[in-house]
C-alpha cells in the first residue's frame, strides 16, 4: 500500500455522538444532470430541455431530486458513519427545487443511536448556496460493528459526448 494514498476509515457505533455530523459540497453542472439521468434512467424533460422547462412550474432545467438524495447517500457511505454502513431505510421531503449552477450541501447529523441493535438514525438535509433546505429527512443505518481502513479508490473519467 503507498504511504501516500489517500485513506478512508469508517465511524464506528462507539465513536458516534449525538449531534456529530458530515457533508459533502457539490456544484451542479448540466453533465452532472445528463450522467445521473443515464444512470438512473430519468430522461424526465424538467432536467434536460430548455424549452420544456421554461413552461414548467420552476421555469427552468432543474436538477433529478435523487441527485441530492444521491449525496446524502455518498455522506453516508464514505463518512459518517463510511465503510461497511448498511443503509436500513430512507425518508426524503423534496422542499425546493436544485437548479444548474447551484452549490448544494448534503449534511448528516447523528440524532439518535439506538443501542439494543446498534442503529443510528441520522437527519440528513440538502441545503442550497443561500443556506434554504432543499432536502430534509432521516435516515436509518446500520454502521460497521468494527473499524475499516481502506485506500480511497480513484474513480474512472466519465466524459459526457452530446
Amino acid at each position: 500500500m503507498s504511504t501516500d494514498a489517500e485513506m478512508m476509515e469508517n465511524v464506528t457505533y462507539d465513536e458516534m455522538t449525538i449531534g456529530q455530523s458530515a457533508s459533502i459540497t457539490r456544484t451542479v453542472t448540466r453533465d452532472d444532470i445528463a450522467l445521473f439521468g443515464v444512470v438512473s434512467g430519468d430522461y424526465n424533460p424538467a432536467h434536460f430541455d430548455d424549452e420544456y422547462a421554461a413552461g414548467s412550474m420552476f421555469k427552468q432545467v432543474i436538477a433529478h431530486g435523487m441527485f441530492g438524495g444521491g449525496l446524502v447517500s455518498a455522506v453516508l457511505g464514505t463518512k459518517l458513519p463510511g465503510l461497511g454502513a448498511i443503509y436500513m431505510s430512507q425518508e426524503f421531503r423534496f422542499r425546493r427545487p436544485v437548479n444548474l449552477g447551484d452549490t448544494i450541501t448534503a449534511t448528516v447529523i447523528v440524532k439518535e443511536k439506538r443501542d439494543e441493535k446498534k442503529v443510528v438514525v441520522f437527519d440528513c438535509k440538502v441545503t442550497n448556496q443561500d443556506g434554504k433546505d432543499v432536502i430534509t429527512g432521516t435516515a436509518e443505518i446500520l454502521p460497521a460493528p468494527g473499524k475499516i481502513r481502506r485506500v480511497k479508490p480513484t474513480l474512472p473519467e466519465v466524459k459526457v459526448i452530446r
